[in-house]
């Protein structure tokens, strides 16, 4: 017996990917369905060998569903999620809206899964932002064994975790520098992202941080442990698919990298690429359409007692997204549930 699963913004990025992670994942579904806005109505998304014509989300009634999985902006689903949550269904929510409400659980499954069994308060659980997923899936198991004080984070992140038009507008804008007269101005980004890095994602606080650097210090204090410290600066580059890290992690105790090596790999979701030589390392390219956070150019950091250095890669919008969403239905269906 499996589930009845809504996929909610199946016609973007995530909602796609959605789709096909739980095909590809072998979800028990019984039944799925595939809503969008009412001007995407009847645009056709694949499900493994299934092809789904999709819904009016406004016109949809949740009840009896099992589980809904949101990829819209925070004020769609702020209309809609309260709705299927109230009808019984149980929301797993890929924007901003819940990651912050203290009676919504913030969930990596590698990391927090327990945390699972808040959701009832809401019947929502909500994902977490694609940069700070990716990241506390290889802090987890460094924290569990000597306890971080401080992170320092700079990301590289791909064009993708912005949208389609975001994609579009690097594919648009790299073609017109090779011909004259077809150059394209920027109007996702507020400067040029072909052949360029902008440091700015999301809007800017009062503090000069910026949104997207607010979040993985917020998100890493829920999902991992309130009292690390995290500082951020948060990059946009010229990359389609794939986000990366570089992380610098201060410990309470000395942990070799070595040891920190080893760690790594047996911790769940990780895949450790790392040799000291040209091409010993990943690359945000190398891991498109791939499940694992992948971890290279594990060193000390000798400017600090007990210090390491780390490069992190993954797929934003499967781990950074998609993916986990479907890994905490996977949980929610082995703890909670228990249908599949």
């Amino acid at each position: 017996m499996g589930y009845k699963v809504a996929v909610v913004g199946a016609t973007g990025n995530v909602g796609r990917e959605m789709l096909n992670i739980l095909a590809e994942r072998q979800f028990p579904v019984d039944e799925i369905v595939a809503l969008a806005s009412r001007r995407s109505m009847g645009t056709e998304v694949s499900f493994g060998e299934k092809t789904l014509k999709t819904l009016d989300l406004e016109q949809f009634d949740f009840t009896g569903w099992d589980i809904a999985l949101f990829a819209i902006g925070s004020d769609a689903t702020k209309i809609y999620a309260p709705k299927a949550a109230q009808a019984g269904c149980v929301v797993i929510d890929n924007s901003s809206l819940y990651r912050y409400d203290p009676a919504v659980p913030l969930i990596v499954p590698e990391v927090n899964a327990d945390a699972i069994m808040g959701y009832s308060k809401k019947n929502i659980i909500a994902n977490p932002n694609c940069s700070t997923a990716q990241m506390v899936v290889a802090l987890k198991p460094l924290h569990d064994r000597a306890t971080i004080k401080r992170v320092v984070v700079s990301t590289y992140q791909s064009v993708s975790g912005s949208g389609k038009e975001a994609i579009d507008e690097l594919w648009n804008q790299t073609k017109g520098m090779y011909v004259p007269g077809q150059e394209v101005e920027p109007s996702v980004y507020p400067k040029q992202i072909a052949f360029n890095v902008i440091p700015h994602i999301d809007v800017f606080l009062d503090d000069g941080s910026t949104k997207e650097e607010w979040k993985m210090v917020a998100e890493t204090k829920k999902i991992v442990d309130p009292k690390i410290k995290v500082t951020a600066t948060c990059v946009r580059v010229p990359v389609f698919v794939g986000h990366s890290e570089a992380i610098n992690i201060e410990f309470e105790d000395f942990l070799d990298e070595d040891e920190a090596r080893d760690i790594l790999r047996e911790s769940p979701g990780i895949m450790v690429i790392d040799k000291r030589e040209d091409g010993g390392y990943m690359t945000p390219i190398e891991c498109v359409g791939e499940y694992a956070t992948y971890i290279s150019r594990i060193r000390q950091d000798s400017t600090i007692d007990n210090g390491l250095n780390i490069w992190c890669v993954s797929d934003n919008l499967r781990k950074g997204a998609a993916l986990n969403a479907v890994q905490i239905a996977e949980l929610l269906g082995q703890r909670v549930l228990k249908k599949g």
